[in-house]
């Protein structure tokens, strides 16, 4: 028996069931059924019963060998080669530069330590495809240690490419500093200073960073534990003049960052700047009689003229929403100081505390807590504890809620007012990468290395990390913007991402691999991404 196919003219072929019937010396086909209504798939499985093939279920057909998550490190490594980072870390291939990428992906799929990184890259523990893709697979955290000495050796080249990119003659800089804590004792970076994680008992480092306006990472530098924010501004400024060799930028640093002697280093170099002037500052503008608080009735901005300081200009804002909120959080601490020296004074009134040493420790401890022992007098004694509010000095406060001073030597020709409190306001941008880099995102944060050099070659893996995730999530905002639900969060976009996942597949002595077909959403994420290929 066998299919015979029948041209019919203008009509679909006729699709026919024959067997061959010999009638002496002749041969004779004969129908013994019409297919013709059968579909194509059906009529091809009984053609390959009639030649004899063995027909198997798909499932006994092949077998998934592998599967790793997959579509994440695509989307990584394809920004890293859209970016063109390899060649930016180094213009020619070596052993290091892959175990580089590796790290900088890896900080941004499941950030660990670099042992665990290390297992997550082998063919026997890998955690994702990006060993294989790299070809990375049998690197261990001794590789992946070596690898960092050799990138932080390319510091410089690498921020003064960074600076070609995405710095300019007269363009904005930003510049702020943070801290984070690392375990151990035995880093000579680590000290105990100002410690923003608020981790008790940790020593910790203090870091810089360096971006454009929009907050596009571009140097980072990593000091001793207890360094002041503004001892860190003179090496940012030897920074852009010597090594990216800018000649006139308008650096922007924090009220604490930019002081008097830094604004004087800065004018020498002819570099322009934006900062803020602090509380006592604000106050004595006050108190000379400049800062007008009338001029906030129809304005949220005024500009005042300073003519014992003529070389530079103020701008005076109020945000309102913030000034609320802090009228809110002082009362709420005031009542709390309040109910707790009461609970002191009532110790006092009945005798179980007398001594005026131990009251005042008492007192100490609560004013500590709360931080507005400046709101409120006290009177202590022998057996005696009163205290009442300083409404006056409350009330001086409270008229400043919410308003903040810019400061700057920019000429009005330059920069108006409004833009100058832009330049400023800007400075979110790096605050926001502070977040990124230290917590759940890129983690740089508790940090385990013991020698220095590796502290700070860690910090630059993490700047990169954020590098490549900015241009990511820059590359996702009109998806962000037009559908919020859909986009959720980087991490969210991330995770979806990892659930295609990369299969080898056997059939019979072939193998190959196949990855999963994106759904509709993974799909819209990978053209924001511009991601053409999720095949290695």
């Amino acid at each position: 028996m066998y299919i015979d196919v029948v041209p019919n003219r203008g009509s679909p072929p006729a699709i026919l069931l024959r067997e061959s019937v010999r009638e002496g010396r002749r041969i004779r086909k004969r129908t013994l059924a019409n297919l013709s209504s059968w579909p194509p798939d059906k009529v091809e499985m009984l053609r390959r019963l009639l030649r004899g093939e063995t027909l198997v279920p798909p499932q006994d057909a092949f077998e998934i060998v592998r599967t790793r998550p997959h579509g994440h490190v695509a989307a990584v490594l394809g920004t890293v080669h859209r970016l063109g980072l390899e060649h930016l870390i180094a213009s020619k291939p070596s052993r290091q530069r892959p175990l580089v990428v590796a790290m900088i992906a890896a900080r941004l799929l499941k950030p660990r330590s670099k042992l665990a990184t290390a297992r997550g890259l082998g063919q026997d523990t890998l955690s994702s495809s990006l060993g294989e893709v790299l070809g990375v697979e049998g690197a261990d955290e001794d590789a992946l240690y070596e690898a960092m000495d050799w990138l932080l050796a390319r510091q410089e080249r690498i921020e003064a490419a960074l600076a070609r990119r995405h710095l300019g003659e007269g363009t904005l800089v930003l510049y702020d500093v943070t801290s984070s804590y690392l375990e151990g004792r035995h880093c000579p970076l680590a000290a105990f200073g100002y410690n923003r994680d608020q981790k008790r008992g940790k020593k910790q480092i203090v870091w810089g960073l360096l971006t454009n306006s929009d907050g596009c990472p571009v140097a980072i530098e990593v000091f001793g534990g207890k360094t002041r924010d503004s001892a860190t501004l003179p090496v940012q400024i030897e920074k852009l003049k010597t090594r990216f060799g800018i000649g006139e930028v308008v650096l922007v640093g924090d009220r604490g960052m930019i002081t008097k002697l830094h604004r004087q280093a800065l004018d020498e170099h002819g570099y322009a700047w934006i900062t803020a002037l602090k509380a006592p500052e604000v106050r004595e503008l006050r108190q000379r009689g400049l800062l007008q608080l009338s001029l906030f009735d129809q304005h949220g901005l005024a500009e005042i003229i300073d003519l014992e300081n003529s070389a530079r200009r103020l701008v005076m804002c109020r945000n309102w929403k913030v000034g609320n909120e802090r009228r809110r959080k002082r009362e709420d601490l005031l009542q709390a100081t309040e109910a707790e020296l009461a609970k002191i004074q009532t110790s006092v009134a009945k005798g179980r505390l007398k001594d005026e040493t131990k009251i005042a420790l008492k007192v100490g401890k609560v004013i500590d807590k709360f931080k507005v022992g400046k709101h409120f007098v006290l009177t202590i004694g022998p057996g005696r504890l009163e205290f009442r509010r300083d409404e006056e000095a409350i009330a001086v406060e409270a008229a400043l809620d919410g308003i903040y001073v810019v400061q700057t030597n920019v000429g009005a020709g330059r920069l108006t007012a409004q833009e100058v409190v832009g330049g400023y306001k800007s400075l979110r941008h790096v605050e926001r990468a502070f977040r990124s880099m230290k917590t759940m995102q890129l983690e740089l944060r508790p940090i385990f290395h013991r020698l220095a050099a590796r502290v700070r070659a860690h910090a630059l893996l993490c700047m990169l990390a954020y590098y490549v995730q900015w241009h990511m999530e820059r590359a996702l905002t009109p998806l962000r913007d037009e559908q919020p639900d859909l986009y959720g969060s980087f991490r969210h976009v991330l995770s979806r991402l990892g659930e295609i996942q990369l299969n080898t597949v056997q059939i019979q002595q072939a193998t190959f691999d196949l990855v999963t077909e994106p759904d509709a959403e993974q799909r819209l994420f990978l053209d924001h991404l511009a991601v053409r290929s999720l095949l290695p």
